[in-house]
């Protein structure tokens, strides 16, 4: 088989990607035209933190249906290391909103957990911290 644009060789069941142009599958496709990760609305922050889940021994082995090959590369991705959602939309090579949809699939189904940063306002006062420092100093 052969390209048509170019005469070269094209490998069997590479109809969807094309080595210049990249993916030929529109990111609302891979995500079924949602532009929101799940019901619930969960945001994901950039640096949030992704884990998967540890699978219960009890439950059934097979894959689930539902989950299309870009969820498994993320669960693929999260398996070796605990990743942020920046980190997992770089590697694999999806824009974050997509990745962030896809995110919320995998949290609903309860497949990966999400560790969300601290915000601002809940973080320790500078002030206290400097007097933390003086205190242990004076010891």
């Amino acid at each position: 088989m052969t390209d048509d644009t170019t005469g070269a060789p094209r490998e069997p069941g590479s109809q969807w990607y094309d080595h210049e142009a990249g993916p030929l599958v529109r990111p609302y496709a891979v995500t079924g035209g949602r532009t929101a990760p799940g019901p619930s609305g969960v945001r994901f922050d950039l640096i949030a933190l992704v884990a998967l889940v540890t699978p219960d021994p009890a439950a059934p082995a097979g894959d689930d249906p539902a989950l299309g090959p870009e969820h498994r590369a993320l669960i693929g991705l999260c398996r070796a290391e605990t990743q942020s959602v920046a980190e997992l939309a770089a590697g694999a090579d999806l824009p974050v909103g997509v990745v962030r949809v896809l995110l919320g699939d995998l949290l609903e189904r309860g497949r990966v957990t999400v560790s969300r940063p601290v915000p601002p306002a809940q973080l320790p006062d500078a002030r206290v911290l400097r007097e933390v420092i003086a205190g242990l100093r004076a010891l």
